[in-house]
């Protein structure tokens, strides 16, 4: 994942921090499906009630479109589990391996790189934004209509595609399970309590909900592509305790990011996220909103990483993985005692090769939100290397 955010206003007051300019998302086209086309009538019901049907006048046309796939989702539902039901309940989850990480900090980038191992599936696009559908016609959707997909996603210059590896919280999420990207619907709302960045800050019964609903998404996934899965969402980075002791065989590789960046790019993500994916018209600029779902984000997983067994946990760097992909995957492999890198060695290096021009946005920053970060992430520093550097 890679680092962008907007310049910085010059006339902020010495001292204080400077608020930025609102970024502006790549082009996302009207007919790109967003998130909320995955979801079944009942769920997109109760996301509309829960916000007051609070819809911009510019956005009803958004809003239209998910409703007409809601009432198709809800029937393909009850086909898949038709078809599917037995084969779903019956599928077996073996040696998954999640990638955690806070947002922007090149999750996707090595979720990419690891797929080129063909022992594993990693969830893709289809997959995670339509769960209701596609073990009916997901792979037509997939082979035959890429020309619905933009050429980059929102928030950067990374590609997309219906068959590219994507965020399995969003499979989650239109599955009906409670997921901090509820926000970006209804931006202009009071925010919802992140509370499912930390399953330990919810009760014991809408823990097991949450994690029966990821279960069920990942034996579905399973039920496709006969594969254990390599999975990758920022929100489980606080989770993993919670997913070590569902999953006693699962494995972790959390990716660190220079603090600085990971800060000016989540910024923009939620502003261009929240443009392509509101339905309002954002007003919000993120700041505090970034800062505290960082420090709750990372005192959850430093609690759960207590419990997990370290040879069972990698810890590698975004700066490490672009500097030097192949020996840094290698090196992840057999941290986690994960064999048969040799055979995905040239896959890692033709995906390096494919993307060394890639053009990572650039970002500016003022010395008060720089002093800021230093004070309020300091153990994240720390922990991962980066030196306290003020200049």
């Amino acid at each position: 994942m890679n680092a962008s955010s907007p310049a910085t206003d010059s006339q902020s007051k010495p001292g204080e921090a400077s608020k930025p300019k609102k970024p502006k998302a790549n082009n996302y086209p009207w007919y790109t499906p967003r998130v909320w086309h995955g979801m079944r009538t009942g769920t997109w019901g109760s996301l509309l009630a829960k916000n007051g049907f609070k819809v911009h006048p510019l956005k009803l046309g958004l809003a239209a479109t998910v409703s007409g796939f809601a009432i198709n989702n809800s029937i393909c539902h009850q086909l898949q589990n038709m078809f599917f039901g037995k084969k779903i309940e019956e599928a077996k989850i073996e040696n998954p391996i999640f990638i955690l990480g806070h947002w922007r900090s090149g999750t996707t980038l090595l979720h990419e790189l690891m797929s080129s191992d063909d022992r594993y599936a990693t969830p893709n696009t289809i997959q995670c934004f339509a769960p209701n559908i596609f073990l009916i016609y997901g792979r037509l959707i997939e082979n035959y209509f890429n020309f619905f997909m933009p050429k980059s996603r929102p928030m950067d210059n990374m590609g997309m595609g219906w068959s590219k590896p994507q965020e399995d919280e969003f499979g989650v999420l239109s599955l009906g399970g409670m997921s901090p990207y509820v926000r970006m619907a209804f931006p202009n709302n009071p925010k919802p309590d992140p509370d499912f960045l930390d399953l330990a800050a919810v009760s014991p019964e809408q823990k097991e909900e949450w994690l029966d609903t990821l279960d069920l998404f990942m034996r579905m996934v399973t039920v496709q592509e006969k594969k254990p899965l390599i999975l990758k969402s920022p929100t489980h980075t606080g989770r993993i305790g919670e997913l070590a002791e569902r999953y006693p065989d699962a494995k972790f590789i959390h990716i660190a990011r220079d603090p600085y960046d990971v800060f000016a790019s989540t910024i923009r993500l939620w502003n261009t996220m929240d443009e392509v994916q509101g339905f309002q018209v954002s007003k919000d600029d993120y700041r505090e909103y970034v800062f505290g779902c960082f420090e709750r984000m990372y005192a959850a997983y430093d609690r759960g990483l207590a419990s997990v067994p370290k040879e069972k946990v990698c810890q590698t760097r975004y700066e490490d993985l672009i500097a030097d992909p192949v020996g840094e995957v290698r090196r992840i492999y057999d941290s986690i005692n994960l064999d048969g890198y040799d055979r995905i060695e040239q896959g890692v290096r033709d995906y390096a090769e494919r993307n060394k021009d890639y053009r990572r946005n650039s970002h500016t920053m003022d010395d008060a939100t720089r002093q800021e970060i230093q004070r309020r992430w300091h153990g994240y520093f720390e922990a991962n290397g980066y030196p306290l550097d003020p200049a």
